[in-house]
């Protein structure tokens, strides 16, 4: 589905990420892990768009996508949420994930502007599309309307999560989808990270410190060190490679 061929992402003379390749296939779920300054996010930022690498390819189902800018890459069916949640403070839940809608919306300027017919039929029907998308994340039908900055934060991380989704990805990155959360709700998110998979043929790609929840729900992982790819492979794999232990994991898996 997607793949990046040798990528490395430079700023100045500080090299982020080093000559790195990844592959990752439909309906899986991959993480990538590492300590802090291992350049996932940075990663993250290459295949999203928000960075252009510096040397190397990225292809998404076929496409050449290196350096695309990010609204062009979500339209392809690219969509993520970020580490630290970047929702409209004072924008009500239902209208934080109309947003996420916008790339796949058809009224233009000048008919939002005239306010047509079409026009308000669609907003009705994104209206109802993201309080659909609410419920499918486990919000409270009651929250719908509430202002994002007065949700708690596992509610907020819900509403980025159905933002993100309202765009009609095929693949799904999360950047630390359970920083913040307290055991419960990280074994919510566990669990509904498998039903996207499973109920909508997700692929989704995630960065994540929860070591638990890595290894349940993780497919394959990739490790990241100083920017570079030290270990690949499946959970049992990773947890018992020197190197990631040296680097990352310690006495945190046992």
């Amino acid at each position: 589905m997607l793949t990046a061929n040798d990528i490395s992402k430079i700023f100045g003379g500080l090299v982020a990420v080093d000559d790195v390749s990844f592959t990752i296939a439909p309906r899986s779920i991959v993480s990538i892990i590492g300590p802090n300054g291992a350049g996932k996010t940075t990663f993250f930022n290459m295949l999203t768009g928000l960075y252009k690498p510096s040397v190397g390819r990225i292809v998404f189902e076929g496409r050449d996508i290196t350096g695309r800018r990010p609204d062009i890459i979500t339209s392809l069916g690219v969509a993520r949420t970020f580490q630290n949640i970047r929702l409209f403070a004072t924008m009500s839940a239902v209208e934080n994930v109309m947003v996420g809608q916008h790339a796949r919306m058809k009224a233009g300027l000048f008919g939002s502007i005239l306010r047509t017919p079409a026009v308000r039929r669609e907003e009705r029907e994104v209206r109802e599309r993201a309080r659909e998308m609410l419920e499918y994340v486990g919000l409270a039908a009651d929250e719908f309307e509430q202002i994002a900055a007065n949700l708690s934060y596992g509610d907020q991380r819900r509403v980025e999560i159905a933002r993100a989704l309202a765009s009609e990805p095929t693949l799904l990155l999360l950047d630390e989808p359970t920083a913040g959360m307290n055991p419960n709700e990280s074994a919510q998110l566990t669990e509904f990270m498998q039903r996207l998979r499973d109920e909508r043929d997700l692929t989704i790609l995630l960065i994540e410190h929860d070591m638990k929840v890595v290894m349940g729900v993780s497919e394959r992982i990739t490790v990241l060190d100083h920017g570079e790819k030290i270990a690949e492979g499946k959970p049992e794999e990773i947890r018992h490679d020197e190197r990631v232990v040296e680097a990352y994991l310690g006495k945190s898996t046992e």
